[in-house]
């Protein structure tokens, strides 16, 4: 198993759970289309957290979502996919950390390290998992909300379309994914290991034989 691969991973999947965190702070995870629209000197948008106005001459008016209860299903699905998914990158960069063959913390011994970077990848591809289903879950709900079949009467005064936070989270899931994969790589060095046995060096065969016969000659000359 190459270090540099390894070494590849770790750093994406660290930009990935850095990219997690920025969508999930960031404000623009949807943002009113004026498609359609007549007014367009107002801009609104929204994320998990709450819902801001912006005129026209720079004002911004947010409202934070203070009840939860009073969310949708998905949005708080969306939240706690996303909590979960910042936990485990978290635990999955100290293991890896731990696992890396250029590292010397933790255990020493090349089996353990490679256990603990594959299972950090494991790690990182759920959390990649759990962005990737928060935000496509959160984006086919925009998506629904603006085809809406009903007369334009029944639709909300503003329609919305994807936001920076929603392409931002695609790429941390995509990116924490691909590292995932990169860090389970190790796996190939506990297998390897585990086939080849312990280490014992060929020349020591030919001395012990060499060393053996004399032994034998000694004897027979005696």
């Amino acid at each position: 198993m190459s270090t540099a691969v390894e070494v590849t991973g770790f750093v994406l999947c660290v930009a990935a759970w850095l990219l997690s965190g920025m969508a999930l702070a960031n404000d623009y995870w949807k943002v009113s289309s004026f498609s359609g629209s007549v007014i367009t000197s107002a801009r609104q948008y929204e994320n998990l957290w709450h819902s801001c106005a912006e005129s026209s001459t720079g004002i911004t008016n947010c409202r934070d979502f203070e009840s939860m209860l009073s969310l949708s299903a998905y949005m708080q699905a969306c939240r706690a996919l996303m909590i979960i998914s910042m936990i485990l990158g978290l635990i999955g960069v100290i293991a890896s950390i731990m696992g890396l063959k250029c590292t010397k913390i933790s255990s020493s011994a090349d089996d353990t390290k490679a256990k603990m970077a594959t299972t950090s990848g494991a790690i990182y591809i759920l959390s990649g998992l759990c962005v990737l289903t928060a935000v496509s879950w959160y984006a086919s709900r925009v998506v629904q909300d603006f085809n809406n079949p009903f007369p334009l009467t029944a639709r909300p005064v503003h329609r919305y379309e994807f936001g920076a936070g929603l392409y931002m989270g695609w790429g941390a899931a995509g990116l924490s994914m691909v590292g995932g994969a990169f860090l389970c790589c190790s796996f190939r060095r506990t297998m390897k290991g585990s086939a080849n046995g312990g280490y014992y060096d060929k020349r020591s065969q030919g001395q012990v034989y060499r060393a053996a016969a004399a032994s034998e000659a000694s004897k027979a000359f005696v």
